[in-house]
C-alpha cells in the first residue's frame, strides 16, 4: 500500500495495483480501476516513487527482469 493524503488533509493508504492511471488537471488524480477518482496532494512524482518503492518492498521487479 501507498500513503497519499487527500487535499483535506486526511491520509489514505491506497493499492497501487488498484490504479488504472494518473492524470494531472493540475491537481494529481489516481483514477482506480473500479472507476473512482482520488485527488491527492502528492505530486507525480512523489506517487511514482511510492509505487516504485512499494513494488521493490515486494520483490515485485524480480519477476519482471
Amino acid at each position: 500500500m501507498i500513503r497519499v493524503t487527500r487535499l483535506d488533509g486526511r491520509t489514505y493508504y491506497v493499492n497501487p495495483h488498484q490504479i488504472e492511471y494518473i492524470e494531472l488537471n493540475p491537481d494529481t488524480t489516481l483514477i482506480m480501476l473500479s472507476g473512482k477518482r482520488l485527488i491527492v496532494q502528492e505530486s507525480y512524482e512523489q506517487v511514482f516513487d511510492e509505487i516504485v518503492e512499494y513494488r521493490r518492498m515486494i520483490g515485485a521487479f524480480k519477476s519482471e527482469e
